[in-house]
């Protein structure tokens, strides 16, 4: 009968300790939802270099243009699938930097009035320096007629 009464005891002490850690890990995403900075939410601790909108970055000089992730990034096409009817942007990356990096693009799709009417995005891991890499930023909007691919954010991270 103790034996009974221990054993159940260390299966509950057991099933205690598996619902603190699992709230443990729930509290910890809850935080990172509600606003920790993006040193925290990057990996291996280190903030992404971003860059401004392209719209701002053509008031910077040429030179410091290049020097960030923005220049990394070319669209080398702009179409429409004739049966999803969704925009995609073709995509060319190339690590400009020192270090094996990973990459994260924002795209946006305008059509022939200038209104934007979707997104989409593209990424690319473990890009050694000097390397290319070429990859599609899809969209999910519907749309018909021209359509214009525009880079509106480049987030480069070194890889682990």
């Amino acid at each position: 009968m103790t034996l009974s009464v221990l054993g159940g005891l260390v299966v509950l002490g057991g099933c205690g300790v598996l619902v603190a850690s699992v709230a443990s890990v729930g509290s910890t995403h809850e935080s990172s939802a509600s606003g920790e900075s993006p040193a925290e939410k990057s990996p291996a601790g280190k903030a992404p270099e971003k860059s401004a909108p392209r719209e701002t970055a053509t008031a910077e000089k040429p030179a410091e243009k290049e020097k960030g992730p923005e220049a990394d990034v070319k669209v080398t096409g702009c179409t429409v699938n004739s049966s999803t009817t969704w925009p995609a942007a073709d995509v060319e990356i190339v690590n400009h930097s020192e270090e094996k990096a990973d990459y994260i693009i924002s795209v946006e799709f305008v059509n022939a009035e200038g209104t934007r009417f979707g997104e989409g995005m593209a990424a690319t891991n473990n890009l050694a320096p000097g390397q290319k890499a070429v990859t599609q930023a899809q969209g999910l909007d519907r749309t018909s007629g021209k359509v214009e691919c525009k880079v509106t954010d480049v987030s480069r991270y070194p890889s682990p």
